[in-house]
């Protein structure tokens, strides 16, 4: 096979616009949009500062206590490209592009005996979403977590298809990674163990070892050491909180995470544009009818490992105080499950007309015309209405490289707020 030949296929042209889309719009007026720092992001390359003078170490409690598998790479990043914004931002950017390839090929897989548009479709409503595509464009690790995910889920499914052991290790090794990242990511591993034993496989501890490899050092660490932000954020741990109470906490949790997906979204202006739903109401109601379609085919193994996956993904919002919700940020790993929905939703669409004589050219033109209108929507909602609250939401306006001398002062001290008040206010 040529060259030629491989370009012609509708795969690779596909994949050329996904590159094209994504690279465009993560990394227009990139790292400029937004142009301010949060202060998160100015602790987080203290800890990058942190690492690159000590040897490896699992865990720090600096900026309020993290795993420290994604600062080692935005150390990295600073290494190539000095200590800037652009160095970063870069990680969370470059993984932000890398899912959705990662996504689309996922996809591909999930609905090959269906409408062969379907997974470019679903790839183009991720990477055109506000909720997903705010987050690729600064420093925070969720990208990241993506990222990992996406791998252990495609070697899974690899692995159900050919039955190598190789995809299961692999999907072992990657659901470890998770464990070693953002918070959320650490409970990853119940979706790939949960798929494996519906499946009535004998085949566990290919994947366990080479997870419990992985996650060995951060778990002996967190053994006889506290967890900071899980202690602060989770209300399961306060002893001075009633039964009761917590249960009050988590049904409201509820109520505000359902309603966040097509209600009211974040009120943090730098998660998302404050109060805006995580979807438009053109993909809503595509994400409600999928998940509906779902439920009621819940006997497809597909459905079950989705619906799974989604519920695993909301755990840690629910478990958090309910004043710290919706949380688009904490939420962000339930978004391949929302959008598999929505190719639920599209398949259904198309079969619905095509068995009432219609041909398949008009719902397919429809389907299109539909995802287009959204996509305008949700680019018009990031680069629009959220780059005017962003000013307020990214708190300083001084260039990183700036507060390198602050930040290196300060490499050992876990008081953020003694950096703050160093710090010129925002311009």
């Amino acid at each position: 096979m040529t060259l030629l030949d491989i370009c012609m296929k509708k795969w690779f042209i596909e994949i050329a616009v996904l590159v094209f889309i994504s690279l465009g719009l993560i990394f227009y007026q990139f790292p400029n949009l937004p142009k301010n720092l949060a202060f998160d992001e100015i602790d987080f390359a203290r800890l990058a500062l942190y690492l690159g003078h000590h040897g490896y170490i699992p865990y720090v409690p600096q900026a309020t206590g993290h795993a420290t598998l994604y600062f080692y790479i935005m150390l990295l990043s600073f290494n190539l490209f000095g200590f800037n914004n652009f160095a970063l931002r870069f990680p969370s950017a470059l993984f932000g592009f890398l899912s959705v390839l990662l996504f689309y090929i996922l996809m591909k897989d999930l609905f090959k005996k269906k409408n062969k548009l379907i997974p470019f479709l679903l790839s183009i409503i991720l990477i055109t979403s506000h909720w997903y595509l705010n987050f690729a464009r600064f420093s925070f690790e969720v990208t990241f977590l993506l990222f990992l995910e996406l791998i252990g889920t495609y070697t899974l499914f690899k692995f159900f298809e050919n039955k190598k052991n190789a995809y299961l290790i692999l999907s072992g090794l990657f659901a470890g990674l998770a464990f070693n990242s953002y918070i959320p990511g650490r409970i990853f591993f119940a979706v790939p163990l949960l798929a494996i034993v519906l499946k009535k496989l004998n085949k566990i501890l290919f994947f366990f070892i080479p997870f419990i490899i992985v996650i060995l050092p951060l778990s002996i660490y967190l053994i006889f050491n506290t967890d900071i932000r899980l202690q602060q954020q989770s209300y399961i741990s306060n002893s001075t909180i009633t039964f009761q109470k917590k249960a009050e906490f988590f049904l409201t949790n509820i109520q505000s995470t359902a309603f966040m997906f097509n209600v009211k979204g974040d009120m943090n202006g730098r998660h998302n544009y404050p109060g805006k739903p995580a979807l438009n109401p053109l993909i809503g109601i595509l994400f409600v009818v999928g998940l509906i379609l779902a439920l009621k085919d819940f006997k497809q193994f597909n459905n079950q490992f989705f619906i799974g996956f989604f519920l695993v993904a909301l755990i840690p919002t629910l478990f958090t105080y309910p004043w710290e919700n919706p949380n688009m940020l904490r939420t962000y790993s339930t978004i391949p499950s929302v959008i598999y929905f929505m190719g639920l939703s599209i398949n259904y669409f198309i079969g619905f007309l095509t068995k009432r004589s219609f041909s398949l050219r008009l719902p397919i033109i429809i389907i299109i015309i539909f995802i287009t209108l959204s996509s305008l929507y949700e680019l018009r909602t990031y680069f629009v209405y959220q780059k005017i609250v962003s000013p307020t939401s990214f708190e300083i306006g001084m260039k990183l490289s700036d507060l390198k001398p602050l930040l290196e002062k300060h490499l050992n001290d876990n008081h953020l707020f003694r950096i703050i008040f160093q710090i010129k206010p925002n311009k």
